[in-house]
């Protein structure tokens, strides 16, 4: 039920109105762009979609989600757009998903604020126009927190049963989209400890329903982590975590991560949800509802925190606490008749949005402005694997060979994807990559170069790339075929060596895994 603090100049259907015209408005918008833009795949994307075309229950460094929305949306088609096409759709879920925990929670007035909060985050934005498995996590995330929060305030034990199989079956979901979906876990149990009425509601066997839809559905990953070693588990405290005895502290880390805060949430929905927070809690104001929503929002900001001063922390990281840190920065704006600052949030994070939206449908504005150097990942991979196939085949007219081999992933993914062509029509090479001691790359594990594939292999690698002697250390006979310049923008290039190696002989064993 509406808290009496929920300020009622808006009902119910007006605001559900209001929430359908601005997301239907937000994905018409991005869908528009994604078949207009001429950016490329960036090579985790380019990943995700070689993982679509070979679809399992987990893969190295994430869960299956992201394979399962690409080869759904590239039934459509290959190209670029059908790729990311699930990201501005899923964002447009969560919105929808989010108004109905604000309208439980405050009233309507919160829930219309909170969605278009969350539908014009700079971070959003972004995520909206790049397929990354932030988005599907968000979506689910949203959508068990929608049901927490009408577990919480059903009284009938039966029907609190069925939608805590709801809430188990969409954080199953969360799980299987990325494993920072723990959060919420940590979130509720938080909760449980400072509310009694959280407390009686997972009692009766609730908390039982939840743990087993959430166990069906999240099962068959849990198996095959079983089944390769926890892989994904070893990525993510090995690659992602990074964490080390040598560099503990990390001040420059947090400092960046905390300033990068302001971008992922906007300067002005961070400056209340800090602001208030401080001094509701000082004053003992906070409402039963503001309580529930903190206890989702501080434990991603609090772990990622430490995480950014004893290693490192992408500013994105934390995101998972902003489904409900939008709701509860809205029903402060509206609490407060914050309207001034309400307009300005809106109307600073819809011009960052409409900035966002050009720049991508036409990059040569961020190349006028000089930074086209931040498009870098994104350009010049399809060239670049003309080059490499052009020299496959001349190769393959000229002795053949039995594989092409790339050491870096940002070339092995961007080849899977950009030499689909080539590498698809008959009795071309397979796609290798140099092999690891231990796997922390879905490449590593399933595409290894191999003895019997390496005795007449094209080496592509991206010059620099790695510092120490590369893969063509690893063959008898290394001959150098050239070197590719790239021009990315006015200012940078991107330098593709290719050799053509002979007799591989392995990695060495003192060989250390890459970062």
């Amino acid at each position: 039920m509406p808290q009496p603090s929920e300020c009622r100049w808006m009902d119910d259907k007006a605001a559900g109105r209001a929430v359908l015209w601005l997301a239907a408005g937000l994905t018409l918008a991005r869908v528009a762009v994604l078949f207009a833009t001429s950016l490329e795949l960036y090579p985790d994307e380019a990943q995700y979609w070689l993982w679509s075309r070979d679809l399992h229950w987990g893969y190295v460094s994430k869960p299956p989600m992201i394979a399962l929305l690409i080869r759904a949306t590239t039934l459509f088609g290959d190209r670029e757009a059908w790729v990311r096409l699930s990201a501005p759709l899923i964002h447009a879920g969560t919105m929808l998903a989010l108004y109905p925990v604000g309208r439980r929670l405050y009233g309507p007035a919160t829930g219309l604020l909170g969605a278009a909060l969350y539908g014009l985050m700079p971070a959003v934005q972004i995520s909206s126009l790049f397929i990354a498995t932030d988005a599907p996590l968000m979506l689910f995330l949203a959508l068990a927190l929608w049901a927490y929060v009408a577990m919480i305030q059903t009284p009938d034990r039966a029907a609190r049963r069925w939608i805590a199989a709801g809430l188990g079956a969409a954080m199953g979901l969360a799980f299987l989209s990325k494993f920072a979906a723990v959060y919420m876990l940590i979130g509720a149990a938080a909760h449980a400890l400072i509310d009694r009425d959280a407390r009686r509601a997972w009692g009766g066997g609730v908390w039982a329903v939840a743990l087993a839809a959430l166990a069906v559905v999240f099962g068959p990953n849990l198996v095959w982590q079983a089944a390769h070693g926890f892989a994904t588990v070893s990525h993510t405290t090995q690659v992602n975590a990074h964490w080390s005895l040598a560099r503990l502290f990390n001040f420059g880390g947090l400092t960046e991560f905390v300033l990068g805060q302001f971008g992922v949430l906007g300067p002005i929905p961070l400056a209340v949800l800090i602001g208030g927070a401080i001094v509701l809690w000082r004053r003992k104001s906070l409402e039963a509802a503001d309580r529930l929503l903190l206890c989702f929002v501080l434990p991603p900001l609090a772990l990622v925190t430490i995480q950014a001063f004893i290693a490192r922390a992408h500013a994105h990281w934390a995101a998972a606490g902003y489904l409900a840190g939008v709701v509860l920065a809205a029903a402060w704006l509206v609490r407060w008749r914050a309207r001034g600052w309400t307009i300005a949030a809106l109307a600073m994070q819809g011009l960052a949005a409409a900035l966002i939206l050009v720049v991508v449908a036409e990059p040569s504005l961020m190349d006028a402005a000089g930074a086209g150097r931040r498009l870098g990942r994104v350009r010049g991979w399809a060239e670049t694997a003309a080059i490499v196939s052009g020299a496959a085949y001349r190769q393959a007219a000229d002795g053949g060979i039995t594989a092409i081999a790339a050491e870096d992933r940002y070339m092995f993914n961007e080849l899977a994807y950009y030499a689909r062509g080539y590498l698809g029509s008959a009795g071309s090479p397979p796609l290798r990559m140099r092999p690891a001691a231990h796997a922390l790359d879905e490449a590593e594990l399933s595409a290894p170069l191999t003895a019997a594939e390496g005795r007449r292999v094209l080496i592509a690698e991206i010059a620099g790339q790695p510092a120490e002697p590369g893969l063509p250390g690893d063959f008898a006979r290394a001959q150098p075929l050239g070197r590719w310049t790239l021009r990315l923008d006015a200012k940078h290039v991107r330098e593709i060596d290719l050799f053509l190696g002979s007799a591989y002989r392995g990695p060495p064993p003192s060989r250390p895994t890459p970062p």
